[in-house]
Formats: C-alpha cells, structure tokens, sequence
C-alpha cells in the first residue's frame, strides 16, 4: 500500500503536467488567430500560410514515434524534459525570425510540443496506473482547455503589445518556465525498455508518413503525378519500414503489439476519430462565418462571435474530457467511446436536418463538443492498459500519431470535396454549396458511428506482465507502481 506521502507526489507531479499541458494547448492555439499578423509581417500570401500547419503537422509525423521510443528506453522525464527546451527554443526562433522561411523552421522544430501528451500519459499510468484513466482524462482536458484560451487570448495580447514578436514570445517563456518545474515535481519513470532505438525504423516510418500526407493535403494544390509519386514514394517506405521492423531485434514499433498486442484497434478508432474531429473544424468555421443573403445557407457569424462559438464547443469538449472517468467507471471504456461516437454522430445530423437558429446550430455544437472530451479522456486509456509496460510511450505517441495523420488526410479529401461540390458565382469564382458541408457531415457522422461500432470489438485489457526487477530503474521508485487500497 502507498504511503502518504507517495501518494502526495504523485498527485503532485500530476497537478504539474496538468498545468504544463494546459500551457501546451495555449501554445496549440495561440498561433490560429495570427496567422494574418503573421502573413504582413513577413510579406507572405493568404496561401503560403497554409504551410505553417503543415510545417507543424508534417514534423511531428517524424518525431512523435521517435521521441515516445526514446522516452521508453530512456526515461519519459529525460526526454520531455528535453522535448520542452527544444520548443521554448523554437519558440524563440518564431518570434524573431528575421524571414518566412526560418519561422517555418522554427515551426516545424515546435513539433515535439505533439509528444507532450504521450510521455505524459506514460509517465501517470507507470507511477500510479490504478488512477491513470483519471489523471489521463484530467491531462486532456486540460489541453482542450488550453487551446481554448490560447485562440481567445494571443488576438488580445497582440492588440494589447502591439507587437508581433513580443505577443510568440510568451509561449516561449512560459517553455522555459515548465523545465525547472518538470525537473522538482515530476519523479523518472521506473520501467525501461530493453535495446536501441531502431533510427533505420525511425526514417522509413517517418519519411513514409511525410510523403503519404504530403501528397494527400495537397491534392487540390499538386499535380495529379506530384501527388501520385508522393504517395507511391511514401507506400514504397512504409512497405521498407515494415519488413525492416519484422527482422531487427528491437523496431522503433513493434509490430506484434499493433495486430497481436491489443492495441491495433484501439490505435485504428483513434484514426477514425481524427479524420472527423480535425476534418470537419475548418467547415464548422466556414459554414457559421457564411452569409445566407448571399449563398442561402449559414449564419454571417462576424470573426470574434465565431471564434465564441467554436470556443464554447471547445469548452464542452473539455467537460467532456473531464468527467470520461467518472462514465467510464459506470458504462466501461469501450462502452463510454461508443457513447461519445453516438453523441457525435447526433451533432452532425442535428446540423444537417435541424440547424435552425444560430443558437440552435450552437446547441448541436455542444453535443459535438461533449462527444469529443468522451472519446478524448477515455480512449488514450484504453491504448495506454492494453501496452507493455515498458512501451507505454511508444503507444501513446502512435495513439497520437494516428489522430494527426489522419485529420491530415481528412481534411485534404474534405476541401477537394467541397471544391467538386462548388458551383461557379456571378463574379467567375467558385463558391461552395450548402450540399457540399452537408456532404462533409455526413461523412463525419458515418465515421463516427464506425469507430463506435469498432471500440466496442476491443477486448478485455489483460494485466500487463511484471517487469523483472533486473528492468526497473530503483526499488524505491517502484513502490510508486503498487495499487491504490
């Protein structure tokens, strides 16, 4: 049984990563509202500003799987520790960037920020893995949080400074204020992996991904036979990437543990779950900003009722988010995805057959939301039970991999969607049609009853395998691992 005092630190360093993480979600969402800032004060197109999500999204397909596999065999404080000061350094980078092109180096160097969140799902449940589907919920929440405040705070930070430079800098500092405190509050997990990293496994996995997403988020932008040998370039290195993993003693993923392991399909519902959470938030935003005198359909919401309207629904995600533990308690996890699938799935039909007032839509915006904290603070726990216990990491960061990839790809095929649907205005241009989002819902919608479909084949997690004492860091450190009585 834990003592006290065990018991106060590891609440403690539980209460850090929340606040750290909710730090996190404000550095996510800070940038969102500046990206027109931005693009005068570099004297860059609408367009090239595209590549500063994608900068960030692209990167953190390379790093994620790797930093989480170091953080296995080396330590999840170690390297997220170090994650922290290569984004508050990179932060710096943007702020100051004397050119476009070095602030979308600094952007792409931010994308170890993605693998916060693995490291810390690793780092709860080895310490106190009784209570990581709690901790887990409260960590995601927190996020959700974050990335509410950062969209509603950077704007007004920036009217209030009036500089560009000074209003990125914060996140930077509020970084290097995190890894001083990473270091006194936050104990190293006591579980290692075995071996080396596999970095052949590393650029194989990472270079495959980069060119399928390269290629897919820019289908409506490449040539047909760019997009095609970027895809073909990048199935090439993942076909390379799997045999090479099937013959080197320790891969960088293993992959028995994704079709025999247990979390091949909990990793597949996160995909699914990615592809409509991410792909349907630029459609919500366009179809509330659409004027109905002009097109017939939206509400002509101006850009800060907007911004209010996505944030409340960010906000319920984050109610969400934070009692998934307590309904996972009652129904059990699976059951409590299916139920934020359902909820999703409700949302978007609402908003086609039902939309209503502006305050009706903004109901269904808050029946999305909910759904998505459900499936946010519960399925990171079902992948993260059903790891080894020295892999924790690794499965976290594909978790969270999967999410990313596939919000990249949905939202490519989305915006091609949209574009095949538009029809031609008076003054040449093409506008979108009220079919065209309704057909981007209704997608939405059917990948939410799939993956509440497919949570529910998910089996029983088994108790991980004990770790031989020879593995483990310290005894001391492993009487943190003992059940909560």
């Amino acid at each position: 049984m834990r003592t006290t005092a065990q018991k106060s630190t590891a609440a403690g360093a539980v209460g850090f990563l929340v606040v750290m993480e909710l730090g996190s979600g404000i550095l996510q969402g800070w940038l969102s509202p500046l990206f027109s800032s931005i693009g005068e004060h570099h004297g860059v197109s609408a367009a090239s500003l595209n590549w500063i999500s994608a900068a960030y999204l692209l990167a953190t397909v390379l790093v994620v799987p790797l930093l989480s596999k170091l953080g296995d065999i080396h330590g999840h404080k170690r390297v997220l520790m170090i994650a922290t000061a290569i984004v508050a350094a990179a932060s710096v980078l943007v702020a100051f960037a004397p050119n476009y092109e070095l602030f979308l180096v600094g952007r792409a160097i931010q994308a170890p920020l993605a693998v916060f969140l693995p490291l810390e799902f690793a780092i709860v449940h080895q310490r106190d893995s009784a209570r990581s589907g709690r901790s887990i919920g409260r960590l995601v929440a927190a996020l959700t949080l974050g990335a509410t405040i950062g969209g509603l705070l950077s704007g007004i930070v920036l009217d209030a400074v009036g500089s560009l430079s000074l209003t990125l800098l914060l996140p930077a500092i509020f970084m290097a204020l995190c890894i001083p405190g990473i270091a006194v509050f936050v104990k190293e997990s006591p579980i290692r992996s075995k071996g080396k990293v596999d970095y052949l496994g590393a650029v194989l996995l990472g270079g495959g991904l980069v060119a399928v997403l390269g290629g897919a988020s820019n289908l409506a932008t490449w040539p047909p036979l760019a997009v095609g040998a970027s895809m073909l370039v990048g199935g090439v290195l993942l076909v390379a990437w799997a045999v090479s993993a099937r013959r080197v003693e320790h891969p960088l993923v293993d992959l028995s543990m994704l079709l025999r392991g247990g979390i091949g399909l909990p990793i597949l519902v996160a995909f699914l779950f990615g592809g409509q959470l991410f792909g349907a938030q630029a459609p919500i935003s366009v179809y509330l900003r659409s004027d109905p005198a002009t097109l017939g359909f939206g509400f002509g919401a101006a850009a800060s009722a907007a911004g209010v309207l996505l944030s409340i629904m960010a906000l319920a995600a984050f109610l969400g988010a934070t009692f998934a533990d307590r309904v996972s308690r009652i129904l059990g996890g699976t059951r409590t995805v299916a139920l934020g699938g359902f909820l999703g799935a409700v949302a978007y039909v609402l908003m086609i057959l039902a939309p209503g007032t502006l305050v009706t839509f903004t109901v269904w915006l808050v029946v999305a939301g909910l759904g998505t904290g459900v499936v946010s603070g519960t399925l990171p726990t079902l992948v993260v039970q059903r790891a080894a216990s020295d892999s924790v990491g690794i499965a976290s960061g594909l978790y969270n991999t999967a999410r990313t990839a596939a919000g990249g790809v949905a939202g490519a095929l989305f915006a091609l969607l949209m574009s095949a649907l538009s029809t031609p205005a008076a003054s040449g241009s093409r506008v979108s049609t009220q079919s065209s989002f309704h057909a981007v819902w209704w997608i939405c919608a059917g990948l939410c009853v799939v993956f509440a479909v497919v949570v529910l084949f998910i089996r029983q997690a088994k108790a991980a395998p004990e770790t031989p004492a020879q593995d483990r860091e310290d005894p001391v450190a492993d009487a943190a691992l003992e059940p909560v009585q």
